[in-house]
């Protein structure tokens, strides 16, 4: 996983792979004007919208993972609080105005750069539709859900906390990693 260019975003000159003193990393560091550019993690931020019982999960109409389910999530846009991002994602996603509650699920992806971020939902009405990144939504019993053609290992492990915690009456948010995969290898649900 590398984001590192080749040349400073602020002065347009090569930048060279070295350790900045007193830093304990390699990065890109301008050669011309001493910039560093740092390369850290993207934010996905998504919700589990639920209505009477059921958990409404979008299949993606993009890659990667197209044809697979996921809650409504997405990157965190500049400009924007968490609670937004996942209130735009609900949205441009499932077409799904949401009540949200509260965060319940931190998921490490360290392979991928990124950390993901779920919310606690609720579907104001039963209506929602496919936004453009969407082939379809639907609303699943928990008994239903597609486990075997979620998109991602994220998305089962928020699943999964966000069922538990509903049966044992958790509150805390739940920090996990996602298992580590090899880059460019299809995720395992």
């Amino acid at each position: 996983m590398s984001d590192r260019s080749n040349f400073c975003s602020a002065c347009g000159q090569p930048v060279a792979t070295v350790v900045p003193e007193g830093d304990n990393r390699p990065r890109s560091v301008c050669s011309a004007c001493g910039t560093i550019h740092y390369v850290n993690p993207k934010l996905v931020v998504g919700s589990v919208p639920e209505y009477e019982g059921r958990i409404l999960l979008c299949r993606r109409a993009i890659e990667p993972r197209k044809g697979f389910w996921t809650v409504p999530a997405g990157f965190m846009e500049l400009g924007e609080t968490l609670g937004e991002a996942a209130l735009r994602e609900t949205w441009e996603e499932a077409l799904a105005r949401v009540e949200l509650g509260s965060l319940f699920s931190v998921v490490d992806v360290v392979h991928a750069g990124q950390v993901h971020v779920f919310f606690r939902a609720r579907l104001l009405q039963p209506e929602f539709g496919a936004g453009a990144e969407t082939l379809e939504t639907r609303l699943f019993r928990p008994g239903e859900i597609p486990w075997e053609d979620l998109a991602f290992p994220s998305i089962r492990i928020a699943l999964e906390q966000y069922l538990e915690n509903g049966r044992s009456g958790n509150v805390e948010v739940r920090l996990q990693a996602a298992p580590r995969v090899r880059l460019g290898a299809a995720p395992q649900a």
